[in-house]
C-alpha cells in the first residue's frame, strides 16, 4: 500500500480548535475518528489484522460488545456440520458434486501453509477462501530460527526467507515501566511481508496442483461415512477426505463444537505504523505499563509491543493490548485506541505532531480455559486455533505449523493449556485487592529469574515454548527470592484458578518424563507394530514431545541477555 498524506495528530488537534493536554477526553475520540477515516483501505485483506477502515473497526466493536453482553449460559449457535448415514457415492447429491480432493482447507491466509505441506505430499488439495487470498501489508514479526522450522518441513526455502524478509533488527527488550529491562537477541527480530509471503506459498501451492476458491464462503458441511462434502454459498459442492479449518477462532465449526460457549478470556489488540521515528534500530518483544489504568468501568494492564518496519528507516510498528474477562462494560477498541494516542507517545519517546500515520491495526483474540479443543466429528480438523496464552502474536507473528496440528487432533498439549495460569495473572480485575502495581511487579520478578537462570530457561518462554524444567526454575527463584508475592498471586487469581492450573503443570511433567524416558525406548519398535498400531503410537510419541515443548530447540546462535536499570 503506497504511503499517502494523513494529516499528523498535531495538526488534527490545531483545526479542531482543542487544546490537547487541555480536553483529552474529547479530542482523542474525535483524533481517532479523522485518524481512522484517513487510512486509505484498498490493502485491506482477510484474518487478523487485516482491516485498517473506520467502519471495520465499528463492526469488530460491535462484536465485541456482543460477547461482552451475551449470557455465560451455553447458546445454541447455526449446525453448520450435520452427519448423514450411509455413502456419500451412493447418495444423489454425488451428481451435483463440482469436485473431489483428498484434503479441503477451509481459510487460507494460514492455511495455505499445510495445504502446500500436503500438496507436497503428492494429496490433491484445495483452499476455501471468503475473500481474496493474499497477505496484509502490515508485516508479521517472527525469528528466524522459526522460518527455518518452515524450511525442514520443505514448505519455504532459504532463498524464500531472504525475499520475503522485509527487516531486520536487534537487540530485542523486554522492559517493565519503573524496574528495569532485560535485552535478548534474535527475539520477533525480523519483518516479513505477508504479501510476498502468500504470494509465494500460492505460487508454489498452485504449481503443485492446489486449486484455489476465492470468494466462497462455507454453508454447510456434510459428513459421510466415505467423505466430508462441503457446501459452499455459491451453490457449489466440493468432496474431500478430510476437511482442515483453519478459519480460526470464529470459525463457524469451532462456534458449533463450543455451542456458542461465552470465552473466559479476551485478549485486546490496537496499534498503528507511523512514519516519523529516529530512534528506530531495536524491537520490544514486551514491555509493561507500571500500573493498572480505569478505562471505561474496567480496569486493564496495559503491555506494549514495538518493532521496525520495512518500509522505510522511519517507518516503527506500536502495539497496545490488554487481557480482559468480557463482561459488560469493557472498554471497546475505540476506546483503547484513544488510550494508545495518548499513551504512546511518552513509551516511545516521540511526539505526536512528528508521527505520518500510515495504518491502524486492530484485533480481538478469544481464550478458553478447557483448551486444546478436541476433535467433534469425523474427517474435521481444527488447526491454528490460537487459544492460550499471548494470543496477540497473531497479530503480528506467523505460526508454528507443526505444533498446532497436534492441537487440532484434540490431544492434550499440556505446555498450551498450562499456560492460561499466565494470562489470568496478566489480567486486571474491576474489583481487586492486590496493588495496582503487582502485575508489572510479578512479570518483572518472572522475567528477572529467567534471565538469571539464562537462555536455555529465558529464550523458550519468549518464543512461546513452556517446558517444565524451565518452569519449576523460574518459579523455585521466584519464591525463594520474592516470598512476599506469593500471597499476591493467590488473591490475583484465585485458588479455584491455581488448583485447575495445577492439573496442567502436572501433565507438563508428567509429558516431560515419558518424551524423555519412555519415548526412546517405544520409537526404535514402533516401525514394526501393526499400521494401525504404529499410526496411533506415532500420534502419542509426537504428543508427548510437542505437548512437553521439547520440540524445541535452542539456537547456538541465541543472543546474549543483560538486564538494565
Amino acid at each position: 500500500m503506497g504511503v499517502v498524506a494523513h494529516p499528523d495528530l498535531g495538526t488534527a488537534s490545531r483545526d479542531l480548535g482543542v487544546d490537547f493536554v487541555g480536553d483529552n477526553a474529547r479530542l482523542l475520540a474525535v483524533i481517532v475518528g479523522r485518524i481512522m477515516e484517513s487510512i486509505p483501505v484498498s490493502g485491506e485483506v482477510g484474518g487478523a489484522g487485516g482491516a485498517y477502515s473506520y467502519n471495520a473497526l465499528k463492526r469488530l466493536d460491535g462484536l465485541w460488545s456482543s460477547i461482552c453482553n451475551s449470557s455465560p449460559v451455553v447458546q445454541e449457535p447455526p449446525q453448520v456440520v450435520s452427519k448423514f448415514p450411509g455413502l456419500f457415492q451412493e447418495s444423489e447429491r454425488v451428481e451435483r458434486c463440482t469436485d473431489m480432493f483428498d484434503v479441503i482447507v477451509c481459510g487460507g491466509t494460514l492455511g495455505i501453509f499445510v495445504a502446500t505441506a500436503l500438496s507436497s505430499k503428492g494429496l490433491r488439495v484445495g483452499i476455501v477462501e471468503k475473500s481474496i487470498l493474499r497477505g496484509r501489508e502490515q508485516e508479521w514479526n517472527i525469528s528466524r530460527k522459526e522460518l527455518l522450522e518452515l524450511v525442514e518441513v520443505g514448505v519455504l526455502t532459504e532463498d524464500d526467507i531472504d525475499h520475503i524478509t522485509a527487516a531486520s533488527f536487534n537487540p530485542n527488550r523486554c522492559g517493565f515501566e519503573g524496574k528495569g529491562d532485560i535485552w535478548v537477541n534474535d527475539i520477533l527480530n525480523l519483518g516479513v511481508s505477508p504479501a510476498k509471503l502468500i504470494e509465494t506459498m500460492r505460487t508454489r501451492f498452485t504449481f503443485l496442483g492446489g486449486i484455489i476458491f476465492e470468494g466462497c464462503s462455507v454453508s454447510h458441511i456434510s459428513i459421510y461415512e466415505d467423505s466430508a462434502v462441503l457446501e459452499l454459498a455459491d451453490g457449489k459442492i466440493l468432496s474431500s477426505r478430510l476437511i482442515i479449518d483453519a478459519m480460526g477462532n470464529f470459525s463457524p465449526i469451532v462456534k458449533q463444537i463450543r455451542c456458542g460457549r461465552k470465552p473466559d478470556g479476551i485478549c485486546l489488540v490496537v496499534g498503528s505504523c507511523c512514519r516519523g521515528f529516529t530512534e528506530n534500530s531495536t524491537s520490544d518483544v514486551i514491555y509493561s505499563s507500571a500500573s493498572v489504568k480505569r478505562v471505561g468501568q474496567s480496569q486493564a494492564q496495559y503491555f506494549w509491543e514495538a518493532f521496525p518496519a520495512g518500509s522505510g528507516p522511519l517507518d516503527r510498528t506500536t502495539y497496545m493490548f490488554t487481557y480482559l474477562y468480557p463482561e459488560p462494560g469493557c472498554p471497546l477498541l475505540e476506546e483503547l485506541l484513544e488510550d494508545y494516542w495518548e499513551l504512546m507517545p511518552k513509551y516511545q519517546g516521540v511526539s505526536l505532531d512528528d508521527l505520518e500515520v500510515l495504518r491502524v491495526i486492530y484485533g480481538i483474540f478469544p481464550t478458553y480455559r478447557d483448551s486444546p479443543l478436541p476433535a467433534a466429528f469425523d474427517r474435521i480438523l481444527q488447526v491454528f486455533y490460537l487459544t492460550s496464552f499471548r494470543p496477540q502474536y497473531y497479530a503480528h507473528s506467523s505460526s508454528n505449523p507443526t505444533e498446532y496440528d497436534l492441537y487440532s487432533l484434540g490431544m492434550l498439549v499440556p505446555n498450551l493449556s498450562a499456560s492460561w495460569l499466565f494470562q489470568r495473572a496478566m489480567s486486571a480485575k474491576r474489583q481487586s485487592d492486590v496493588s495496582p502495581t503487582f502485575i508489572n511487579e510479578l512479570l518483572y520478578a518472572n522475567f528477572e529469574s529467567m534471565q538469571k537462570l539464562g537462555d536455555p530457561v529465558l529464550r523458550p518462554f519468549l518464543q512461546d515454548v513452556i517446558q517444565f524444567g524451565p518452569l519449576v526454575k523460574t518459579l523455585g527463584l521466584v519464591m525463594l527470592t520474592r516470598p512476599l508475592i506469593i500471597p499476591s498471586i493467590f488473591k490475583q487469581v484465585g485458588l479455584p484458578v491455581l488448583l485447575d492450573w495445577s492439573g496442567h503443570f502436572m501433565m507438563l511433567g508428567y509429558y516431560t518424563f515419558l518424551s524423555s524416558y519412555l519415548d526412546p525406548v517405544i520409537r526404535p519398535l514402533v516401525e514394526k507394530f501393526p499400521s494401525k498400531m504404529k499410526y496411533e503410537w506415532k500420534q502419542k510419541l509426537e504428543a508427548w514431545k510437542y505437548g512437553a515443548g521439547l520440540d524445541y530447540e535452542l539456537s547456538s546462535s541465541g543472543g546474549k541477555s543483560a538486564a538494565e536499570d
